[in-house]
């Protein structure tokens, strides 16, 4: 019994996320790389994923229980539209999940999660498994989440640029693919903004690096 507990707690928080608000939007950010305690699973892993028209979520964790947690939250929010014909807010969406997480709290979906979205200004949720819900300006989850706010409380500005908080947040998880051997493979960078959803590509995030 201690060793699946000592199993699902390195599931846990396995990987680096990071969420980061600025002037006109938000950034999200994650490695690639799965692990399956200290075995390294899988090399080009999606860890954020788009929801809704301006909502992605970054997801650590048990591998199963966050891509269930990702079908039910888009299925809800499309759901939601089509009967309210608006979309939901990213609080609202924040709350859903939220509710899912406190209802299955006895049996835990083994996931940390940040949510981040545009309606009408930038918002930023991170989640715990037990479903606290928490407003943030920025934040960073799993294993090398220590390293990540090393960056992110020194550099953090409100009101920041796109491309200085893209920089900020790449170099987050860049510091954590050095020093934290559950995180590497490369960086997924997608940036929020009242008008669109982007995820940049390998040569764009490269040259957030420089």
């Amino acid at each position: 019994m201690q060793a699946q507990q000592d199993w699902e707690q390195q599931k846990l928080k396995g990987t680096t996320t990071v969420g980061i608000t600025f002037k006109e939007g938000v950034v999200l950010a994650a490695d690639k790389r799965a692990t399956y305690g200290t075995f390294i699973a899988a090399k080009d892993v999606d860890k954020i994923h788009v929801v809704g028209d301006n909502i992605a979520m970054t997801i650590a964790g048990g591998v199963g229980d966050a891509q269930t947690l990702v079908r039910v939250t888009k299925a809800e929010l499309e759901l939601y539209k089509y009967s309210k014909g608006d979309s939901m807010t990213i609080q609202g969406a924040a709350t859903l999940l939220a509710n899912i997480l406190q209802g299955n709290k006895y049996f835990p979906y083994l996931v940390q999660l940040i949510v981040g979205g545009y309606d009408s200004s930038p918002r930023l949720f991170d989640l715990d498994p037990f479903g606290g819900l928490i407003p943030e300006k920025y934040t960073s989850t799993g294993s090398g989440s220590v390293v990540a706010y090393g960056l992110l409380d020194e550099h953090f500005k409100e009101g920041m640029a796109r491309d200085d908080a893209i920089r900020l947040a790449v170099k987050a998880v860049g510091a954590a693919l050095k020093r934290d051997s559950a995180t590497g493979e490369g960086i997924d960078v997608v940036c929020i903004t009242k008008n669109d959803i982007r995820r940049y590509s390998k040569e764009e995030v490269r040259q957030f690096t420089a």
